[in-house]
């Protein structure tokens, strides 16, 4: 049995299609989904799904005790699944290869602190990018600089826009992040 644990901040898209993409799947679970925003549509998610919810505040996830408190759940993965904070070094370290991230671009352009949801389509838009993606990563100390473990991408059109753009991303998620995840967790 794989056992992962999905850190949330916003919608919760990413989480809905991991949880149906592994429903059938009686060699994976999903123990728990970590969310650090009271106001997360994905809060309802998660307990529509049925899985246990961990709310967590930033003082609690920087602390000793909740990587020791992950360490207790006997984790294959860590997926980072909109997840908006920084992760701690001593998760890190106690996860080594094992904590994966999706960020809305083709790295290692338009990543790093700040560059996040509609932050990363509007500065492609405007240098006028012929492609953009999403890269799945390994997590490690610099802001989206781990190993990469898969990109995919689309070509922009003339008039794209922000959220046109986001729209096709958004596509490439659904389709790309939960079969990454199972070839992470399988080694295929």
């Amino acid at each position: 049995m794989k056992r992962i644990s999905v850190f949330v901040s916003g919608n919760g898209t990413n989480l809905q299609r991991i949880a149906e993409y592994f429903s059938g799947n009686a060699e994976v679970e999903i123990v728990n989904v970590v969310c650090n925003n009271p106001k997360a549509y994905a809060i309802e998610r998660a307990k529509n799904l049925g899985i246990p919810l961990r709310m967590i505040t930033k003082q609690e996830f920087n602390s000793p005790e909740f990587t020791e408190e992950m360490k207790g759940l006997d984790l294959d993965l860590i997926v980072l699944a909109g997840f908006l904070w920084k992760i701690p070094s001593s998760l890190i370290q106690a996860y080594p290869k094992k904590i994966v991230n999706i960020h809305p671009a083709l790295l290692p352009k338009y990543g790093g602190k700040g560059f996040y949801g509609e932050h990363v389509h509007e500065a492609v838009v405007a240098a006028k990018e012929a492609f953009s993606g999403i890269t799945i990563h390994y997590v490690n100390e610099v802001y989206d600089s781990g190993e990469i473990i898969l990109q995919a991408r689309v070509a922009l059109d003339e008039k794209e826009t922000p959220d046109s753009l986001a729209a096709k991303i958004h596509q490439l998620e659904q389709a790309y992040f939960p079969v990454a995840i199972e070839q992470v967790l399988f080694r295929r």
